[in-house]
């Protein structure tokens, strides 16, 4: 606490321990639950470290520091009203519990005691206990009943929310602690005596079963998922693919691989998998659905934490796989000591050389076809309108690969990979997995909120029906001058859904041609370029030439950089 204010209120000590935990942002949607709080961040903290980010709606809020915690790896802090803004952002906390994402998510309720609540809405606006409503997809919550019980709370669950495997937490301050005059010294931790505890790791059998497994495969492959939210595990994971030529499936939940590497085999699932002997998966949410081609005389080795944060309410860990060796270990210690043991086993690997150099050879082969494959399907669609995914993808990579730049968002079946060079670290923040609509554009922008003055290019795919959900997104984008561009997918249609209508019709005999009713987005058509300057954010289109995509892209992504203000281009595309 040197050199820093004495708190004289409950809420001055929650923003103490912000400070504390380094939390630059605090996303909010202004509550009378949380006044005392909100007073003590502007006034008492300076309105610095955290800074109030004022967003339109909760979801927006949470979701903003979830796309924050993709790029940065720690917490940002969200800020929501009592029961019926926990009901708003239940959504964003729930994509974040799924796609492992720690986010501190704060409330304020009350007055518990109910000799002091006011008449109608603090009766209506708390809940006994408030942390129920979230309790099933957060890792931890608590409402600490006097302001002496605060740091204890705070600290609990920062530690929780940032140890593997990560997760939302939510902590829930009655107003009258949050308001409350503190009567004395409320002793301050020591932080550095309640840190974090030391990564799992695997035990010698493991590495030793793993180690002579892969030097016996033949046909060895490489499966990732979340492995790329720490670097070393990305770096390691490159290495060892090269090291003994194993192609790599990346499930996209983080940038695991470099997407154009040679052994990225992403895509061609099928073939890799089923003259596979051994599959080594790391950090796969779905194993189950990851291996459906696979080959059942191949073994599987699989490190993971995945079962170290279940749920019995949310069923997110999907059906149980056959595994050979089940290790649980953190990847991001893992992955280099299996590299740096493999790396020592040089008498068995220069006996292997001819082997694994006629593996690279097959694999080149194999990579090529599918590439020119890939090229050919991408030119005969080139000119077709509305426009083609693979042309605004092509299109997209000619423009912006020779930036520095970081997908933020991206398309329903990631071909965009298929084009787009990322290849570094944290290049492109994944997929969300198996969430709820709604998410794309804040989270994106909160990922360029966390890049904010680094030079770096945030570029997000939106899906025109989930950018309908929060506009009020751009507001923020604006009134902050958060420099992203965000590329409307525009195909009018919410389209998931009429593929499964087409599905429903054809099975049972019915007219295929109803399959869009109640699910197209369509007259009127969106005029996406009016809401965005409404909300004074630049507009480009709506392109519906594909000739003119790759001047319009070059205008935009000049536009970001130069003027480093948000932009939004709208492109009319086919379904997929």
């Amino acid at each position: 606490m040197n050199g820093r204010r004495k708190p004289e209120y409950g809420s001055d000590l929650i923003v103490d321990l912000l400070k504390a935990f380094d939390i630059e942002y605090a996303a909010v949607n202004p509550g009378s639950s949380f006044r005392g709080l909100h007073d003590s961040l502007v006034n008492y903290g300076g309105n610095r470290q955290p800074e109030v980010i004022l967003c339109c709606h909760e979801e927006v809020a949470v979701s903003m520091a979830y796309g924050y915690a993709r790029v940065k790896g720690r917490p940002m802090a969200a800020i929501v009203h009592d029961i019926v803004g926990l009901q708003h952002a239940t959504m964003a906390i729930y994509n974040a519990w799924t796609c492992r994402t720690p986010v501190i998510v704060l409330g304020g309720t009350g007055p518990m005691d109910t000799v002091k609540r006011r008449s109608g809405i603090d009766w209506t606006h708390t809940a006994l206990v408030q942390g129920d409503q979230v309790r099933h997809y957060v890792k931890w919550d608590d409402q600490p009943a006097s302001i002496a019980s605060i740091p204890e709370s705070f600290i609990r669950a920062y530690r929780l929310a940032t140890t593997e495997p990560m997760a939302p937490v939510y902590l829930c301050y009655d107003t009258e602690i949050q308001e409350k005059k503190i009567d004395g010294e409320i002793p301050f931790p020591d932080l550095r005596r309640h840190g974090p505890p030391l990564r799992i790791q695997a035990p010698e059998e493991g590495f030793e079963n793993t180690i002579r497994w892969l030097l016996e495969s033949r046909h060895p492959v490489l499966v990732a998922d979340s492995v790329g939210r720490a670097e070393a595990a990305f770096d390691a994971l490159v290495g060892l693919a090269e090291l003994l030529a194993v192609p790599v499936l990346d499930q996209g939940g983080r940038l695991n691989f470099p997407s154009l590497h040679p052994l990225n085999f992403t895509g061609q699932e099928k073939e890799v998998l089923s003259r596979a002997d051994l599959v080594v998966a790391v950090d796969v949410a779905n194993l189950h659905g990851a291996l459906g081609s696979l080959s059942s005389q191949a073994k599987v080795i699989h490190v993971h934490l995945n079962d170290l944060l279940v749920r019995s309410w949310s069923q997110d860990y999907d059906k149980l796989a056959e595994v050979d060796l089940p290790i649980l270990a953190d990847s991001q210690i893992f992955l280099p000591e299996l590299l740096r043991r493999l790396r020592e086993e040089k008498s068995a690997l220069g006996g292997l050389k001819d082997a694994i150099d006629r593996r690279r050879g097959e694999l080149s082969a194999m990579r090529s076809e599918w590439v020119r494959g890939l090229q050919e399907e991408a030119r005969k669609k080139s000119n077709e309108k509305p426009i083609a995914a693979l042309r605004l993808f092509s299109e997209m990579a000619q423009v912006l690969n020779d930036q520095d730049f970081v997908l933020t968002n991206h398309s329903a079946r990631l071909q965009e990979l298929r084009f787009l060079n990322c290849s570094r670290f944290n290049q492109f923040l994944g997929r969300r997995r198996f969430g709820g609509v709604g998410n794309s554009l804040p989270a994106s922008l909160g990922a360029a909120l966390a890049l904010k003055g680094s030079g770096k290019l945030c570029v997000g795919i939106q899906p025109d029906g989930d950018f309908l959900f929060n506009p009020s997104t751009l507001w923020t984008a604006a009134h902050y001058e958060i420099p992203l561009l965000m590329v409307l997918f525009n195909n009018r249609s919410y389209y998931n859904d009429e593929e499964h209508q087409g599905v429903m019709a054809v099975h049972r005999g019915r007219p295929i041609e109803n399959k869009t009713i109640g699910i197209r987005i369509e007259k009127p058509e969106v005029d996406f370029v009016q809401i965005a300057r409404g909300y004074s954010v630049r507009a480009f289109g709506p392109v519906t030439e594909p000739n003119d995509l790759n001047r319009i892209l070059k205008e935009a992504v000049s536009y970001v950089k130069e003027k480093a203000q948000p932009a939004v281009v709208d492109v009319v595309t086919q379904n997929r």
